[in-house]
């Protein structure tokens, strides 16, 4: 801060004044607003957590309130996933999407890369203090500081150093994938003071989020990490701060952790029931049916459902009828996910509204429910369903009305009003009434019905299009809505491929539909720019599949970050969730309020969950294995 202001002086002093006298003065008015900003600055308190609005709920010393302090240690938990993996580092575009599962991540744990600050899954947004041992930031967010804990080691007994951490900040800045280098990008100044302060400046706090942000970036250990070779795929494993080390790394098929003895913050409050088995076993499966027959086996400990049919019906096998597996349904206090099949906007069929509009109303949802999943889903409208942030069934506010204002065309006046819903087919597959509301959609798009064909009266092309599956529950619910689709004389075709191709498919946009989860949370921010604005569009290795280029999108996220107040903050959400509705950019299709999850009783999760559900590496071992 204080170079800035004596090199904007000296630029003033060049342009304006040749003057001795002048020049000296400036400089002493210069030193005199340096001063003050330095003692500004320091009348921040340093403190062991920060929220993203409002005020953190646990106080020095408080463990996080869904793990049990008191759980036994030791064991292995063995873990399954549906999938492959040929990389192990997601925060490049390479490895984005086929890396190592378990290296950092909520549901299996953050066992080998930690950050500066951890959040606490018990509230919406709220950080506490980890690598850095205290932060501070002002009210306008215009810097952050962290002051590490010096206890902080590397799995090879290194020291975390401040260098490290600028290190990591600017090897993701310049190799990382968005969003992750968009974030540390906007970082204008890192000011290290040693032993061990950095102080990150950023250009100006409307984005309120970053500083939380940049607190949660991966630290990895600059004479560890390959610099050059950081943005090419690789299986050399990091090596990081966190609880575990590699032991095992079959490519594809398997990755095993083991506890690190030495690790540095064991006895920290946050993490005081965390990190309980000595080995994390993580078992790659190439369809869902193996790995289902593989937990009935007892070669996955613990399992999450999604599957309503295996979730009802999947449990008629011996363990089950003994005791020896027992199934949870954890309530969930976020969001519900939007699970929808996803238009790939690029694609010309897709590009009038009308069109997605049209093939939106088309998913029976009774029908699939009542005849795939026993009637256990309940049908998803927007993106944050079921909370405070959902349009749903609200009309907007004065305050909404005026972030869309400048917007006119951006919200369908059903959403605007809060009387939208996704169409309530009859649970034939075959409603006439949703039938003729579609062709009709459909007619007003250009399209019309010609020897049972749908075809484009501009250029005499059958409208058609591919929908991409992974798995076989995928390829199951989109035939179910393709037989509803094929009446109106639309040709659709699904297209099975396996998870390494899916992924790769959907990263280079090589897809016309595809089945997406937008996962929700109760503090959604600058993860949205990754999402859906129109800078991402055209991004590799961006989350934005269905390529969304709106100005009303790209403003509300820019609300969203920059919201003071909780109030401000709902209102902003809400008005992006309408935009994103009336966007008509997937299918909508179901949602279930709980967290399935199944287990062995070999292992034992805590009695109190998280808001999001289940979280692995807050379980132990029921009995020495």
């Amino acid at each position: 801060m204080v170079m800035r202001i004596l090199d904007l002086v000296r630029t003033v002093n060049c342009l304006l004044s040749k003057s001795k006298g002048r020049f000296v003065l400036t400089f002493a008015v210069a030193f005199m607003l340096a001063n003050q900003v330095a003692a500004s600055d320091e009348t921040v308190p340093w403190t062991h957590a920060i929220s993203m609005h409002g005020t953190p709920a646990l106080a020095p010393g408080e463990p996080f309130p869904y793990a049990n302090p008191d759980a036994p240690k030791g064991g292995t938990i063995s873990l399954g996933v549906q999938g492959t993996f040929d990389s192990m580092n997601s925060f490049i575009v390479q490895g984005g999407w086929t890396s190592a599962r378990g290296m950092r991540e909520r549901q299996f744990g953050n066992n080998i890369l930690e950050s500066l600050m951890v959040r606490s899954y018990a509230e919406p947004f709220s950080l506490y203090g980890l690598i850095a041992q205290r932060v501070r930031m002002p009210e306008s967010r215009e810097w952050i500081e962290f002051e590490l804990n010096p206890d902080a080691k590397f799995s090879d007994g290194s020291p975390v150093t401040v260098e490290d951490i600028a290190f990591s900040l600017d090897i993701i800045r310049d190799k990382g994938r968005p969003p992750y280098r968009n974030w540390y990008g906007a970082i204008v100044e890192k000011e290290i003071t040693p032993p061990n302060r950095i102080k990150l400046v950023f250009e100006n706090g409307d984005n309120r989020e970053l500083p939380l942000l940049i607190a949660l970036a991966p630290i990895f250990s600059k004479k560890n990490t390959d610099a050059e070779n950081f943005d090419k795929s690789s299986l050399t494993p990091p090596v990081g701060s966190g609880p575990y080390t590699f032991k095992t790394i079959q490519p594809g098929r398997l990755v095993v952790y083991e506890k690190n003895p030495d690790y540095w913050a064991r006895d920290l409050p946050v993490k005081a029931g965390f990190d309980n088995f000595d080995e994390i076993r993580i078992e790659y499966f190439r369809d869902e049916t193996t790995l289902q027959e593989a937990f009935k086996k007892g070669l996955v400990n613990a399992l999450q459902f999604r599957d309503p049919a295996r979730w009802a019906k999947g449990f008629d096998f011996p363990a089950a009828r003994d005791g020896d597996v027992v199934q949870m349904s954890i309530p969930r206090g976020v969001p519900a996910p939007m699970q929808g099949i996803a238009f790939n906007t690029r694609r010309e069929q897709f590009q009038d509204i009308r069109v997605r509009k049209a093939l939106r109303m088309l998913f029976d949802f009774n029908w699939v429910n009542r005849n795939l999943y026993y009637d256990l889903f309940s049908r998803t409208a927007g993106y944050w369903d079921n909370s405070e942030l959902s349009a749903i069934g609200r009309p907007a506010s004065d305050r909404e009305r005026e972030l869309l204002a400048p917007f006119p065309d951006a919200v369908a006046p059903e959403v605007m009003e809060g009387s939208w819903r996704p169409a309530d087919a009859d649970g034939s597959g075959r409603d006439r009434k949703v039938l003729r509301a579609a062709l009709s959609e459909l007619n007003n798009a250009g399209y019309a019905l010609k020897d049972r064909k749908l075809v484009s009266e501009a250029t005499g092309q059958q409208l058609a299009f591919e929908i991409l599956a992974k798995n076989e529950d995928e390829e199951k619910l989109a035939l179910a809505y393709i037989r509803t689709v094929e009446l109106l004389g639309i040709t659709v075709n699904v297209r099975s491929v396996d998870p390494s191709q899916f992924e790769e498919r959907r990263t280079k946009r090589d897809f016309d539909m595809v089945f997406n989860t937008w996962y929700a949370s109760l503090s959604p921010g600058a993860e949205q720019y990754g999402r859906w604005s129109s800078q991402s569009a055209d991004a590799e290795g961006s989350f934005n599949f269905v390529g969304a280029k709106e100005p009303a999108i790209d403003a509300l996220i820019d609300e969203i970050v920059g919201a003071r107040s909780r109030e401000e903050f709902v209102d902003a959400v809400r008005a992006f969730d309408r935009v994103l509705i009336s966007g008509a950019y997937a299918v909508p299709l179901y949602h279930v309020s709980d967290d399935w999850v199944a287990h062995w009783t070999k292992v034992s999760p805590p009695q109190n969950n998280s808001l999001y559900g289940h979280e692995f590496d807050t379980w132990w071992t029921s009995a020495t294995q």
